[in-house]
């Protein structure tokens, strides 16, 4: 198997696949259970994005155990939590792996959690399933990337605003990896196609004081913006948003982290009619998506929404028990070698894992938030997009990943 390039900025020193693949795994197939763990923040600022995603992972495992389980054995999940904290992340990670000896983890959030725990899964050669959308410029044979990719999510996004005729922007994100690194894409993209940034603001996680940015933002009078924001700062930025009287008609707000679950919190009168840019909706109308929408409402409440990252965790399970029973083995190098191509018929759509970068197809959507606090697609991509991690065929993105 081909293994693409690492980018692992701010991780520190990474193990040699050499030295990942003759790690010695504790893992126990003998019984009848096989252990797996998932590490979402269930504390924190980012808990009310991670708990749906914890949610997602339980419904899958439930399934699965309640068909036959894999290969014959019950999945046992060890749930721990990140706590928001990406030196959590790694320290639940280590434990999972080497005290519970679970087969696979699945989780994460913020790409900080995700590249704190990298050289964690590298080191142990171990298996992490991560859900949600990113910034891209990574790929890791101990990765399995279930969530966007950035030509799968963010420049779809931004050749939705080309034609609509937005030709400025205003760029505003929690100051971490993810947003860092979409801006300088989106930057990029902006000056190969026309698109003049009229600001760029960054806020640490957990902010609520937007006081300042929000004034920046109306007096730029820029055609949109686009929101990289995670967590629960994005109840505070579009309260204000609101409050100095922006609407989505004269400047619209684009995000890439907010799903049904944070319409809620943020309160849907402070954002209705906003776009956002996913994979996946509760309002997709195909049989599969309305019985998984059905089943999750039946475990976790009628009011509880589905939404794009928790979907992809729950993705994620069928995924690896797919290539499980491919390659007959529960074995890390044999999960790899057999990955390429396997695919699962997903609420969003069929997905296929990318055997050389370790990403999935997926089908681009822009969705307008309603006042029924659900989003509804306004657009998406004839079919699913083919994951282009580091964006080798975009001639604007040259140099963004060296």
């Amino acid at each position: 198997m081909a293994v693409a390039s690492l980018l692992l900025a701010g991780c520190g020193s990474k193990a040699t696949e050499t030295d990942s693949a003759n790690a010695e795994s504790c893992v126990d197939t003998s019984g009848d259970t096989i252990k797996v763990g998932a590490l979402n923040s269930l504390s924190g600022t980012m808990a009310i994005s991670e708990v749906t995603v914890r949610n997602a992972i339980d419904l899958a495992v439930e399934q699965i155990n309640a068909s036959g389980g894999v290969m014959g054995k019950q999945i046992q999940l060890v749930g721990e939590d990140g706590a928001s904290e990406p030196t959590v992340f790694a320290e639940k990670a280590e434990k999972l792996i080497s005290s519970d000896c679970v087969a696979a983890v699945f989780g994460g959030w913020t790409s900080s959690s995700r590249k704190a725990m990298l050289p964690v899964f590298e080191s142990a050669n171990s298996l992490l399933y991560y859900p949600v959308q990113y910034e891209g410029l990574e790929a890791s044979p101990n990765i399995f990337y279930t969530g966007a990719t950035t030509n799968q999510q963010i420049v779809p996004a931004l050749d939705y605003l080309k034609e609509q005729g937005v030709k400025s922007l205003y760029l505003v994100g929690s100051d971490y990896v993810f947003p860092q690194t979409a801006n300088r894409i989106i930057k990029a993209y902006a000056q190969a196609n026309g698109m003049e940034i009229k600001g760029e603001d960054y806020t640490p996680l957990g902010s609520t004081d937007f006081s300042t940015i929000v004034n920046k933002v109306r007096s730029a009078d820029a055609d949109a913006v686009f929101n990289t924001l995670n967590g629960d700062s994005n109840v505070a930025f579009f309260r204000e948003y609101k409050n100095v009287g922006l609407t989505p008609q004269d400047m619209p707000v684009v995000s890439v982290s907010i799903a049904e679950e944070e319409v809620g919190g943020i309160g849907v009168q402070n954002i209705t009619n906003q776009l956002t840019a996913w994979n996946y909706y509760q309002t997709i109308d195909t049989p599969v998506n309305n019985e998984f929408v059905k089943a999750y409402k039946a475990k976790y409440g009628a009011d509880k929404p589905t939404s794009d990252p928790m979907e992809a965790a729950y993705v994620s399970v069928y995924l690896w028990k797919n290539t499980v029973e491919k390659a007959q083995s529960f074995d890390v190098k044999a999960i790899q070698d057999n990955a390429d191509g396997v695919t699962f018929d997903a609420p969003e759509g069929l997905v296929t894992i990318d055997g050389e970068n370790h990403h999935i197809t997926k089908t681009a959507r822009i969705g307008e938030i309603r006042p029924d606090g659900l989003i509804y697609t306004i657009w998406e991509s004839p079919g699913p997009i083919e994951p282009d991690p580091f964006l080798k065929s975009y001639p604007w993105a040259a140099g963004l990943s060296g």
